[in-house]
């Protein structure tokens, strides 16, 4: 990598930085709260979505337990927050600025906690079960979703059935919005690197993939490493955005909509998952009010005939395994 690509990647870093840091004062003046939360909620599925879609999409494996990785991190990064940081934010006697540096500091460490706790148990799950295929390793990964969950249910230091409350509301639009963006960047440098390739030529024939010397067993771990640390990024936003967690919000159902997300957007296509996160997101929200006024939660109706709909009229997905692309705004080159 040469100095200007190197100044070009800092500049661009920093410009990123400055429109999310503008969005984050602006949104709250432009939008209610009820659709801030609504934006809020279309990044962290958007993050969901995208570590799920490495496993599922660009390895070819099936994965149905991704809420227990959102769990971990989530009561991970909220168990360091409450008993560790927030205490010794709250000691500490600076400025009022010095002490939001801090508190955004200490969030980022507790994100780092969550996102390592989840990549510690994708590890853990992926080493023994990954020589599985098909259905028993969805059925391996959706056992694990429910003895997590089960798991933190009987945890009094995590609140237990009752819920962990207390958690210190450090997360917002910026904080969010920046780790879509470094998961999705991350995620294209990865499918284009050595590694991601491995994991192309392996979802498409692990006989011919394992023929050419290519380590299937250990490039899969290393693909559920990566993606349960982004699940464990996404839990830990999500509990520090609404100050609260319950283990009724990691059931099935949320490892479900993630699965979704990865089939409508298209496996393999990041773009796609962009897509339909917002559109999985949004779509709940906009049928509120014939649910309010039928008394009918018509969700779980819709994202059944969304999925039948779409493997009906376009197997693929959205996006098929394709990317949104750019090329357009780019010059031509004269002849």
């Amino acid at each position: 990598m040469t100095p200007h690509s190197i100044f070009r990647q800092i500049i661009l870093f920093i410009a990123i930085c400055l429109i999310l840091f503008i969005f984050n004062i602006v949104t709250p003046y432009v939008l209610n709260a009820y659709l801030c939360m609504i934006v809020i909620y279309c990044g962290i599925n958007i993050i969901l979505g995208t570590s799920l879609n490495i496993i599922n999409g660009l390895t070819g494996q099936f994965s149905m337990g991704h809420a227990g990785f959102m769990a971990v991190g989530a009561y991970a990064s909220a168990a360091c927050s409450y008993y560790y940081l927030s205490p010794l934010l709250n000691s500490l006697s600076t400025s009022s600025f010095i002490t939001l540096l801090v508190q955004q500091f200490f969030l980022v460490i507790a994100l780092i906690v969550g996102g390592g706790a989840a990549a510690l148990f994708g590890y853990l799950v992926g080493l023994p079960s990954l020589k599985l295929r098909g259905d028993y390793l969805g059925i391996v990964t959706l056992g694990f979703g429910e003895i997590i969950r089960v798991t933190i249910l009987n945890m009094d230091s995590l609140g237990g059935a009752r819920g962990f409350t207390g958690i210190p509301a450090w997360s917002n639009f910026f904080w969010i919005y920046f780790f879509v963006v470094a998961v999705v960047m991350t995620s294209f440098r990865l499918m284009r690197s050595y590694h991601g390739r491995a994991l192309l030529s392996i979802r498409e024939d692990e006989i011919a993939a394992e023929s050419i010397g290519i380590n299937i067993t250990g490039h899969k771990v290393r693909a559920f490493v990566f993606s349960s640390f982004f699940a464990g990024i996404a839990g830990g936003l999500f509990a520090h955005f609404i100050g609260y967690l319950n283990p009724s919000s990691f059931t099935f159902i949320k490892s479900f909509e993630a699965i979704i997300i990865v089939v409508l957007g298209g496996m393999g296509s990041i773009s796609g998952s962009i897509i339909a996160a917002i559109i999985t997101t949004i779509l709940p929200e906009a049928l509120r009010p014939l649910q309010e006024i039928t008394k009918l939660d018509f969700r779980m109706v819709i994202y059944p005939l969304l999925l039948l709909t779409l493997m009906l009229t376009r197997p693929q997905g959205l996006f098929g395994n394709k990317e949104i692309s750019f090329s357009f705004l780019k010059r031509k080159k004269s002849k």
